[in-house]
């Protein structure tokens, strides 16, 4: 089977290589050829990758319909009594805002509306599956966790709390404490509801009120409770990787041995603790983890200490660049860092403008780590020197082939890394990444690399195939059968284009608006919908902390912030429209969410890179490219902004200096 006749990337490369480096016909010349080479290599390796059954080869554990898997899918950490000892939620109450989400994104929200005087009080309430604060750092206590982007930008509201962080990067158990000082900090404790999932909400068109279903978990030993609740407004933050999801390996739920997802650590199997990850358990153990992405590179030199084997099963290798880690200087905090006031946006907004290729001449670096050093990773998040690409063959080969051209050094740099380090030959060449630095997500360790010189750690590299098969013993791949007594499944989550982008679907909420309008089937049939990524019409009073339709970059807190400074803008302008005494009524028109996702597809063939890469999250595992025109196009409308961040910012930034809310309709209930 040949790349072309799997992922239709080959023609595409091709062709951009020939008329992106030669646009005038001449003959190409060495460094075409050996970039022509390079890609031909990248589609063999995504063509190995291609699965007839795309995402589906997954099972997410939200959906698991056994024991074995229903019992990984549990919260590992919540203090039932405590929680069933608090009353937070009364059922029938109303509030002014329902907060789905209790994470960075949640929190956010909430402080931020309290700021704007938009919050008093008892106005609101965060609604949770976890059993706390933290959203992914609630869920994630695996050993070596690691925030992969710098503390400083991605801690939120460190001037309001006045926090300075322990490290550069910081790990998981200071990311979960973050989440609980701004709780404290903003009086948000008792205004939680956690171990709750919103089922159904549903706009009542007389009370102008949404009603929301949730039920309650109330632990193992006591039945769950249903809630009837009722907001004025609805705020989506639920997050992007929030479901795990496992392999649809056959045998799997048979395993005999200790079986765990990373998103659900089980230190009562390997010993430690999430503050003490000393895995004592494991000395005389034989361990097999599944997976090589972002979290795998952080886990397997904590298990590479502890295991008396460690079998590391590797369907696609991860880019792993150097980390440089290193512990805060007060002063240089002081006096260079968060020295005066707006220091923390200004410094995230310098980030995503060096990693978009949109800084200034001359101006600083202030993060100055790898994120910063992939310049080709604007293939992912957009640039505005390059934003707008005509949806031509010649011209999205062209803007291809520069990318590629782009990648080249950072990806070969990468790759020789592996070969300074790893000892033998033979597993350094199945540890390099043959595709472009955006298809996955860059990885940064100073430890992963050389673990793979331990003599108890073997890679198992199915050459793009997967696992075979398991047995009550262990994995099976090539016919072979490998041993293991504990299994780690560092299988990754449920893709975020879910539900066609939908963000309520990431939260499997089922919501109806106007007229018995089903958001998934507007999504559904007409793809994604928005204004500004915030709102869609139909849907009064329903916000996102971000959608499809906006910008991204590598910090997902700076995304946050920009949608829900948006959202806190639209909501005080609305406000103040109908005046004290009345509720506000928010809604977007049709006709403006068409003219923005109009905006939005002129902008999708920048990204038609994407389409290329090896099967991951990104590309539906390989299925994007294989979709009918059609569905295409639809899918066209989930697009980014092509520009960048800084670009997406001044749009908004212009829609708010106007001031009078157009394209919005306000009315009072």
């Amino acid at each position: 089977m040949t790349a072309d006749s799997t992922n239709g990337v080959k023609d595409t490369v091709t062709n951009g290589a020939s008329n992106g480096a030669n646009s005038h016909s001449q003959l190409p010349t060495e460094e075409d050829m050996r970039l022509l080479q390079l890609q031909q290599r990248y589609a063999e390796e995504a063509a190995k990758r291609i699965r007839a059954d795309g995402p589906t080869q997954f099972l997410d554990l939200t959906d698991a319909d056994t024991d074995r898997f229903k019992a990984i899918a549990e919260d590992p950490w919540a203090d039932h009594a405590a929680l069933n000892a608090k009353e937070t939620v009364k059922d029938g109450a109303t509030y002014k805002f329902l907060v789905l989400g209790g994470g960075y994104g949640g929190l956010m929200f909430t402080v931020r509306l309290i700021q704007a005087g938009l919050i008093n009080g008892d106005d609101v309430r965060l609604v949770d599956a976890a059993g706390g604060f933290g959203g992914t750092w609630y869920w994630n206590r695996y050993p070596g966790l690691h925030c992969d982007v710098e503390s400083y930008i991605y801690m939120p509201l460190l001037e309001e709390t006045g926090y300075m962080p322990k490290q550069k990067y910081a790990p998981g158990t200071e990311l979960r404490e973050h989440a609980d000082r701004i709780a404290t900090q903003f009086d948000l404790h008792d205004k939680a509801l956690f171990r709750s999932n919103a089922k159904a909400a549903t706009w009542d068109e007389e009370e102008k009120l949404w009603t929301v279903q949730v039920t309650e978990g109330r632990g193992p030993n006591e039945p769950s409770r249903e809630l009837t609740l009722k907001c004025q407004y609805l705020l989506v933050a639920s997050g992007v990787l929030n479901v795990p999801h496992v392999p649809k390996i056959p045998g799997l739920e048979g395993f005999g041995g200790e079986m765990f997802h990373t998103a659900r650590w089980n230190y009562s199997a390997t010993g430690g603790s999430y503050e003490n990850p000393d895995m004592e358990k494991l000395k005389d153990k034989r361990v097999g983890i599944i997976g090589t992405g972002a979290t795998s590179i952080q886990v397997i030199p904590q298990l590479a200490k502890w295991a008396k084997e460690l079998y590391v099963f590797q369907r696609t290798p991860s880019a792993v660049h150097p980390r440089d880690q290193k512990a805060t200087d007060p002063e240089e905090w002081k006096s260079k860092i968060a020295f005066k006031k707006g220091w923390q946006m200004e410094r995230a907004l310098n980030f995503a403008a060096h990693m978009s290729l949109a800084a200034k001449e001359g101006e600083e670096n202030l993060v100055d780590d790898g994120w910063t050093r992939i310049p080709a990773y604007s293939a992912l998040i957009g640039s505005p020197g390059y934003g707008l690409v005509e949806p031509t063959p010649e011209a999205i080969g062209a803007n291809v082939a520069r990318l590629y051209k782009m990648d080249t050094p950072t990806a070969e740099t990468a790759r020789a890394r592996v070969d300074q380090i790893v000892k033998d030959p033979e597993t350094a060449n199945k540890l390099k990444a043959w595709y472009p630095s955006w298809c996955k997500r860059p990885t940064f360790s100073d430890m992963y690399l050389q673990a793979f010189n331990e003599p108890n750690v073997h890679l198992i590299d199915t050459n793009g195939q997967g696992i075979e098969a398991a047995t009550k013993d262990g994995l099976v791949f090539a016919g072979k059968e490998y041993p293991v007594d504990v299994l780690v499944l560092s299988t990754g989550y449920r893709s975020p284009a879910f539900g066609n982008g939908n963000p309520a679907a990431k939260t499997g909420i089922e919501v109806i608006g106007r007229g018995g309008l089903s958001m998934d089937e507007k999504w559904k049939n007409i793809g994604s919908a928005t204004l500004h990524g915030v709102a869609t019409s139909g849907f009064p009073n329903l916000f996102f902390a971000f959608g499809p339709q906006t910008a991204s970059t590598a910090n997902f807190v700076t995304m946050l912030e920009v949608g829900i400074q948006h959202t806190g803008h639209i909501l005080a302008k609305a406000e103040e429209k109908v005046g004290t005494g009345s509720r506000a009524v928010v809604e977007v028109t049709r006709e403006e969410e068409e003219a923005w996702t109009m905006q939005v597809m002129m902008r999708a063939p920048y990204f038609a890179t994407i389409m290329g890469c090896t099967p991951g999250y990104l590309n539906g595992e390989g299925h994007s490219a294989r979709q009918d025109p059609k569905d295409m196009m639809k899918a066209s409308r989930s697009s980014g902004w092509s520009e960048g961040m800084l670009s997406y910012i001044e749009v908004l930034e212009e829609y708010r200096r106007e001031g009078s809310l157009k394209v919005i309709e306000v009315t009072a209930a």
